[in-house]
């Protein structure tokens, strides 16, 4: 049964900031192709419902997957919704044993029941480790969880809710990990100012850790200045962040070069939006990964150099 919930009040700037993409392509997408249909207030202001933010997203998620704008566009509610089921589809694990594990997570979170997800995580840990668990169980999870909630099956609480768990088991993993094992290089993660997506991130902290890297925390939405501040006093061979958000390769250029101009001796790492990163032009400093596998990977070579 689809969630029914109240329809928000979005201006374009709130659209913007939540999907990520720059006001002046929502515009174009919708004078070109008539891709929303914004309600106007008695005092003529132009406002966006959370039904506008999701086929935003959409939209968007179709354009990265081949379509077209303009064909993207086109498509009607229910021919979108046969897309994300396709999506949904996808994010079933073929060994039966990790989707049993998701499908149970996914049916204790969405009631709220704390205790039966935070065990059922908790022995998914235990029985195949907190690596394999995250690959095979917490990250599918999380990417059918987003499906979900742009077709209505649950609401931004839920997400939230078993979002929020995840975190918590990831922190303790983390903490799990003794600091005097930590003797090689250094590494400073941290999301950009306007990134909030932060289990990926924790997620590479424990990889880092549990490989013996010196690793400095600092979590999402990092202000450059504050990063600066940070890199004084802790010099980091390592620089690793991840842009998620869509964004104009203007912009995601420009704050790379601010980053690479800032640090001039650190080594860049970075992940992401795969379409928006493949669309840039990489410095020799800059190291691009698509998949945990590739992350791994780094980690050994490091560990063998």
């Amino acid at each position: 049964m689809a969630y029914i919930s109240r329809q928000m009040k979005l201006s374009i700037s709130n659209l913007e900031r939540l999907s990520g993409i720059p006001i002046h392509t929502i515009r174009i997408w919708e004078r070109r192709y008539n891709a929303l249909t914004p309600t106007r207030s008695t005092g003529n202001t132009r406002y966006y419902s959370d039904s506008d933010l999701k086929r935003l997203l959409d939209i968007s998620s179709l354009n990265q997957a081949g379509l077209k704008i303009s064909e993207a566009c086109a498509l009607s509610p229910r021919e979108i919704d046969d897309f994300l089921k396709k999506d949904i589809e996808k994010t079933i694990n073929n060994n039966i044993q990790y989707e049993f594990y998701i499908s149970q997570l996914l049916k204790s979170g969405i009631a709220y029941k704390e205790l039966e997800f935070s065990e059922l995580l908790s022995k998914a840990f235990v029985e195949y480790g907190v690596e394999n668990s995250y690959q095979q169980i917490v990250y599918p999870l999380l990417q059918r969880l987003g499906l979900m909630w742009r077709r209505d099956n649950i609401c931004p609480a839920q997400e939230h809710f078993i979002s929020g768990i995840i975190r918590q088991k990831l922190l303790t993993a983390i903490d799990s990990i003794p600091l005097k094992t930590q003797t090689k290089s250094s590494w400073l993660l941290f999301l950009p100012g306007d990134e909030a997506h932060e289990i990926p991130l924790l997620f590479a902290s424990y990889l880092l850790r549990n490989n013996g890297f010196k690793v400095v925390y600092l979590g999402d939405r990092v202000p450059l200045e504050s990063l600066k501040d940070a890199m004084n006093n802790f010099k980091a061979e390592h620089l690793l962040f991840f842009m998620v958000r869509q964004r104009t390769i203007a912009d995601a250029t420009s704050y790379l070069a601010a980053i690479e101009n800032s640090f001039s001796d650190v080594k860049i790492h970075l992940a992401g939006n795969g379409k928006v990163i493949k669309s840039l032009s990489l410095s020799e400093r800059v190291n691009h990964f698509n998949s945990i596998d590739e992350f791994k990977n780094l980690l050994i070579n490091l560990n063998h150099a």
